[in-house]
């Protein structure tokens, strides 16, 4: 099988490749425990989203509008991590490192889309914080389940388009040379530098991109929470304020968590090492799927009792069984 095929018969417009090689981390030795220890990380990280989406769907007195973007949340942590780790643990752990070109796309698709909306969960429930502190009065008009319905579908929507505008593009691309991608999965940024034609198009994405999916979000993010701040000193007291601004510190740390080391990342581009830019994807994937739904459960007074509550009526369930089973 010749390794490059032509996309349109005998006018050859665009030369895709049949497969590319995805190259991980380079001149680290031992470096499958690196692979091995985020295997592990995702078990934890399946465990923890199924057990927050379970509490969440069982529990009739988690139905606040609130709730439907956690629940988003854990749903996109669980749906990434299952996207990214299945195929990397095949590529590094039992050396498959050549993926095809067609299904290199796909794996693109959903990597990018998990990871992109993983800032507009933030925004969202950044939103139910900034409403339910400055205007509790009119939090159950402002924030009602269609308006949190509609906002979640409008980001899963941009998003969608945003990604498989990027993808698109990355089709109209001829690769003539190598197909050796140095990243842990097939990331836009190293496929469309190994292109032999011109590929203008896809550097302008992956340079507004960023702004649009990772830096307008945390602006917004941020200025949320300054302007919490700000009316609190204005009409609370030391004491009230810090109890309101204590329901924020849980949605702060994922905050920090995931942005971060992806802002770093996107915006330094090919001016850091591929090790590092690797090892930081990377974490930034796993860990923050891992901790939100640790963060949540011990942040979240509701999350907690709900939590202790369906624990207590299993065990009384359970009682009530081993009663019937022992007359």
């Amino acid at each position: 099988m010749k390794l490059f095929n032509s996309a349109l018969g005998k006018n050859i417009t665009f030369v895709r490749p049949a497969y590319f090689i995805i190259n991980g981390l380079s001149g680290i030795p031992n470096i499958k425990y690196y692979y091995v220890f985020l295997f592990f990380v995702y078990v934890v990280s399946v465990i923890g989203n199924t057990v927050v989406m379970a509490v969440i769907y069982l529990d009739h007195n988690l139905r606040a509008p609130k709730y439907i973007a956690v629940f988003n949340l854990a749903f996109v942590d669980l749906f990434g991590n299952s996207a990214l780790m299945p195929k990397l643990l095949d590529i590094f752990l039992f050396n498959h490192p050549s993926i095809p070109y067609n299904e290199c796309l796909t794996f693109l698709f959903f990597c990018y889309t998990c990871l992109s909306m993983q800032s507009f969960n933030l925004v969202a429930l950044s939103y139910d914080r900034l409403v339910a502190i400055i205007f509790p009065l009119h939090y159950q008009v402002k924030v009602t389940h269609r308006f949190m319905l509609s906002l979640i579908a409008s980001f899963w929507t941009f998003v969608i388009i945003a990604v498989f505008i990027a993808v698109g593009l990355l089709t109209r691309l001829s690769f003539c040379k190598s197909v050796i991608i140095n990243s842990y999965f097939c990331d836009h940024g190293q496929i469309y530098r190994l292109a032999c034609n011109d590929h203008y198009p896809n550097y302008v994405l992956s340079c507004l991109y960023p702004v649009l999916i990772f830096w307008l979000p945390l602006v917004f993010i941020l200025l949320s929470y300054l302007y919490i701040g700000f009316t609190l000193a204005k009409v609370a007291s030391v004491q009230e304020g810090l109890k309101a601004f204590k329901t924020c510190i849980g949605h702060l740390s994922l905050v920090a968590i995931y942005f971060f080391p992806v802002l770093i990342t996107f915006t330094l581009m090919e001016k850091i090492h591929p090790n590092a830019r690797i090892i930081n994807l990377s974490l930034t994937s796993i860990f923050p799927p891992m901790l939100n739904p640790i963060i949540y459960v011990l942040q979240t007074q509701e999350i907690k009792e709900s939590v202790k509550r369906l624990l207590k009526n299993r065990k009384k369930s359970q009682i009530s069984r081993t009663k019937i089973f022992t007359m």
